[in-house]
């Protein structure tokens, strides 16, 4: 069974109703994206922090995998899939996929300011005093621009394995995922599905210049075709 390594950004779920940054000149849902998704933002004002990501998570509550998403699930009925998402949302799993490596944290989940591993799944608001059992504040389980991606390695290891690697809704400008293109076997073709696609046409990159649904829904007939053929 070929495996198919899947990268997805945040145009992966604007179609759901989830806001990019491309989207808002580097703003996050009207914020400075260096005062809510920094470890020095949270320091200055964890409250607006906070409230930011309840609002976040509020959010996602009232949106849906669209059908890229469930295209994407539907892959594993004649594939290994492994989805490495940049998102922070759980519409891949919502949709029925599997296996899905999240880069840069979970809204849905919580960690300890003290100890990172100390990660809990959370679906309500969190605020000031809402602490860990070692009497330390909680915070969102995200990784904000400066800290380390702890499950970076592992998603080299998957691109490394990969038969066909598919880039979705993302500019791959972004280290350090944008490096994990890098690692994916010479001889392995790349599909790169993208409205605006930042990366240039070559005899290894094949660019599908569609929306999320649309271009999945391509790919999805660019391989029934290698199939047959």
């Amino acid at each position: 069974m070929k495996h198919i390594v899947v990268l997805t950004g945040a145009g992966m779920s604007a179609e759901s109703g989830i806001k990019t940054f491309r989207d808002a000149d580097g703003l996050w849902e009207g914020h400075d994206v260096m005062e809510v998704a920094t470890p020095e933002g949270f320091k200055r004002n964890p409250e607006l922090v906070l409230n930011f990501y309840n609002a976040r998570r509020k959010q996602l509550n009232e949106v849906e995998p669209n059908q890229a998403h469930k295209d994407l699930a539907r892959l594993e009925n004649n594939y290994k899939v492994s989805i490495i998402t940049q998102n922070v949302d759980d519409l891949h799993e919502r949709a029925g996929s599997s296996n899905v490596i999240h880069l840069h944290g979970e809204l849905r989940k919580i960690r300890s300011t003290k100890n990172e591993n100390d990660i809990k799944v959370w679906t309500e608001d969190i605020h000031l005093g809402d602490n860990c059992e070692s009497g330390y504040q909680l915070r969102p389980h995200i990784v904000w621009f400066g800290e380390a991606v702890p499950m970076i390695d592992k998603a080299v290891e998957i691109c490394q394995q990969a038969d066909i690697l598919v880039i979705i809704g993302t500019s791959m400008q972004v280290y350090p995922a944008a490096g994990l293109l890098d690692f994916a076997p010479t001889q392995t073709p790349i599909y790169y599905i993208d409205p605006k696609p930042a990366m240039d046409k070559n005899g290894k990159v094949h660019i599908i210049a569609e929306s999320a649904t649309e271009g999945v829904k391509t790919l999805l007939h660019l391989l029934e075709n290698a199939t047959q053929n």
